[in-house]
């Protein structure tokens, strides 16, 4: 589905744990997170902490959304 949103002009991030995943539905924008049940938060910080943690990953997703890429590329 990544490939095809693509295919009509729309860039997309994909941000999972497991990139590799990302990289065989063909995502050319990946954004690695912190776990599987949890990937863009961690529930063992306190709040502030987590909102901050948040806040990066958004963060690294809208800059990669920003960026061209031609083959897949991992955002850190």
């Amino acid at each position: 589905m990544v490939k095809e949103i693509e295919r009509y002009g729309i860039p997309i991030v994909h941000m999972a744990t497991i990139t590799t995943i990302s990289e065989s539905v063909g995502a050319n924008r990946i954004v690695p997170t912190v776990a599987i049940p949890h990937p863009v938060g961690n529930p063992k910080l306190n709040a502030e902490d987590e909102h901050a943690l948040r806040r990066t990953l958004v963060k690294k997703a809208l800059d990669a959304l920003a960026t061209e890429v031609t083959e897949p590329t991992h955002f850190e």
